[in-house]
């Protein structure tokens, strides 16, 4: 993604941050196999990311009936996390001629994905999305008949793709002067749930 030098964090603690508080991603590959022709395709998904490998690694499950996993595994699949995101006022800024803007963050995260189809595999992929989300669930998820599990586990089909590239843009006003950054930062202090996690993020990178 383009990114200035000014925007780029690669801080593996940050990443990973960013990622786990943002992780209904995006994968991003082929429908069919590899061709300069085919056209991209998209797959939303809660993901678990953990502190694990070179960079971080990602899993998840598709629907089996979901096409989009046959074409992935083995292949470099791209991961977009989208984090908060907000519209800059010109405003705010000190110099006149300043034209409207937009601070976000983004991790874009590369590797290849690896196929996990052992029941008792997806049932671990399945009992970490829910430690992650509802850990209450996780007795009444273990005392449900085995039958009904047998069904839901053939129903998905889970991976992991270890993270081999990274990517962390974080746009937060790193490029204007100190007292225009002090300006997007108030108001973004005082605004949305989106516009106080960017002001805080701003706070820790010291924008």
């Amino acid at each position: 993604m383009y990114s200035p030098k000014f925007n780029q964090v690669t801080d593996r603690s940050i990443l990973i941050e960013a990622m786990r508080d943002n992780s209904f991603a995006i994968l991003f590959g082929p429908l069919h196999a590899p061709d300069p022709f085919t056209s991209p395709v998209a797959t939303h998904l809660p993901l678990v990311v953990k502190d694990s490998g070179e960079h971080g690694l990602i899993e998840g499950h598709f629907a089996k009936a979901n096409r989009h996993w046959q074409s992935l595994a083995g292949q470099e699949t791209l991961v977009v996390f989208s984090g908060p995101h907000s519209y800059v006022s010109p405003t705010l800024y000190v110099e006149e001629l300043s034209v409207p803007t937009w601070n976000y963050i983004a991790v874009h995260a590369y590797g290849t994905l690896e196929l996990i189809d052992e029941p008792d595999a997806k049932d671990a992929l399945l009992k970490d999305l829910i430690a992650l989300h509802e850990p209450a669930y996780a007795d009444r998820w273990r005392s449900l008949p085995a039958g009904f599990h047998r069904t839901m586990l053939a129903g998905i089909t889970g991976f992991r793709i270890p993270i081999s590239r990274i990517e962390g843009k974080f746009k937060v006003s790193q490029n204007r002067a100190e007292a225009e950054r002090h300006n997007v930062r108030q108001a973004h202090a005082a605004g949305t749930p989106d516009q106080q996690a960017l002001a805080a993020w701003m706070a820790r990178l010291g924008s």
